[in-house]
């Protein structure tokens, strides 16, 4: 970090990964003791909150592995997590999509590791549908990860020289 500016940006992007990492366990918390397991409970036409514990990755893959992906995905999502963490650190004051960007996915490695960590599956309980067709069951980590993933993509877009400068610099 270089300037007063960037450690402000890290320093608010540290805060939000607390802030949604909160969110996100009082909110598996809520559902986890208030919903029946795998009981839909309609929210709106299309959208209910069912429970369910997901001890796979995501889409519920290798979730009948028989135990041993818990560890794996515990490694890959500490490991992960320590990346950006180190990343989101490094960027300029000048990457403030970029620093949004990381700050949503770290919040959502976070949350998940955590639920992996101390209760051995992850929490998911929003369920989206259509006329019978459901998307995975998800939460709030989950959501942060994927709205994190979407900026990040519009902060190539739209910000091109930021990675073509990290490129030329790791040259």
């Amino acid at each position: 970090m270089t300037s007063k500016q960037s450690k402000a940006g890290v320093i608010v992007g540290l805060i939000s990964v607390v802030l949604i990492v909160a969110l996100d366990q009082w909110t598996k918390y809520l559902a986890s003791t208030q919903l029946s397991y795998d009981a839909p409970v309609e929210i709106l036409p299309v959208l209910n909150f069912t429970l369910h514990h997901n001890t796979g990755a995501a889409f519920s893959f290798l979730a009948d592995a028989g135990g041993w992906q818990r560890w794996f995905f515990t490694g890959l999502s500490s490991a992960v997590s320590l990346f950006i963490l180190v990343w989101l650190c490094r960027l300029s004051a000048a990457q403030r999509l970029m620093t949004v960007s990381l700050s949503l996915i770290l919040a959502g490695a976070v949350g998940n590791l955590w639920d992996r960590l101390v209760l051995g599956y992850v929490v998911d309980f929003i369920s989206v549908h259509y006329q019978g067709s459901y998307f995975p069951t998800f939460n709030v980590a989950d959501a942060a990860i994927t709205v994190g993933a979407g900026l990040m993509i519009l902060d190539m877009l739209v910000n091109p020289h930021h990675h073509q400068n990290s490129s030329a610099e790791k040259a």
